[in-house]
């Protein structure tokens, strides 16, 4: 695995370093999964999806960072086959699952500001259930595929992954076969698994956009166009690098290039969402600010 080129100094200050972005990963995801379960003025279709969000974030992170720790702390940077293949289905599962939960997303927010007066009736629970279960769904068969065609390849006398998890483009590259055509169905795959949901988009906020120009206040244009730019920006984050590490699997880019791109989508992105919905959004911002004084009233009261 990778990392282990550098020295000591180095890999332990590393090890810091994702040690400190994994428990603010996994406390701000939590957090924001409790705080939209526990304050009813959160029970919302945009917050349901939120905490979606929260639990695929939380997976991803569960799949890369402990091995990537232990390979830092122990110099341990083994990993065994079925470790491997299963490390890789479960980053496609999440990484599936989250593209199009955040087409989703985008299709709650199109309703919201362009049907407001619909809104409680086409966005109510049962709908919002199936769009969820629809979101997570398409990572099964794609994480199938891909990690099942992959691993039945023959593979070469190397084995070392020049990466820090396994990915399919440096798993691909110790391959001793023919790969052309699983070049071609990760491109086609790629296309159908981010770009479409892109275009979805895409196409939500072209229309979000055209009616928020006609919102004749200006607060009104801005408190309209803030729902949105939470999403807006962890969308950019997402589709950007995901979209540069999956095109071309196994192209002539850097492959140094590739792990800071999958670094940005594995590690940074994850961090950054709970971050940007709880800053960028007064409701969130309140509901937590109300669940820690009603915390702190409550330890008073035991003391």
């Amino acid at each position: 695995m990778s990392f282990t080129s550098l020295p000591t100094k180095i890999q332990s200050l590393l090890f810091l370093i994702f040690l400190i972005i994994y428990v603010v990963t996994l406390m701000g995801n939590s957090l924001i999964i409790l705080v939209t379960l526990a304050d009813p003025m959160l029970h919302s279709p945009m917050y349901f999806f939120l905490r979606n969000l929260s639990f695929l974030e939380i997976g991803l992170n569960l799949v890369i960072f402990p091995k990537m720790l232990r390979t830092l702390l122990a110099q341990d940077t083994t990993i065994s086959f079925l470790g491997c293949a299963t490390q890789m289905y479960f980053s496609f599962f999440f990484g599936v699952a989250e593209c199009f939960l955040l087409a989703t997303m985008a299709y709650d927010r199109y309703v919201a500001i362009c049907s407001p007066l619909h809104y409680p009736v086409l966005m109510n629970q049962r709908t919002c259930t199936k769009l969820a279960a629809a979101s997570w769904f398409p990572g099964f068969p794609v994480a199938t595929v891909q990690t099942t065609w992959l691993f039945s390849f023959p593979f070469c006398a190397t084995n070392k992954v020049n990466h820090f998890f396994c990915d399919s483009p440096p798993v691909l590259r110790l391959v001793c076969a023919d790969t052309a055509l699983f070049e071609i169905y990760a491109i086609v795959g790629t296309i159908l698994v981010v770009m479409i949901p892109c275009l979805l988009i895409l196409s939500s906020y072209t229309r979000i956009a055209a009616a928020i120009l006609k919102i004749p206040s200006a607060k009104g244009k801005h408190k309209a166009f803030s729902t949105c730019s939470s999403h807006l920006l962890v969308v950019s984050l997402f589709y950007v690098s995901l979209s540069l590490t999956y095109f071309r699997p196994k192209s002539n880019n850097s492959p140094e290039s590739k792990k800071l791109l999958s670094l940005s989508y594995t590690i940074v992105t994850p961090m950054l969402n709970p971050i940007i919905y709880s800053l960028r959004n007064n409701e969130v911002k309140n509901s937590l600010s109300r669940t820690f004084h009603k915390a702190l009233a409550l330890r008073i009261c035991i003391l």
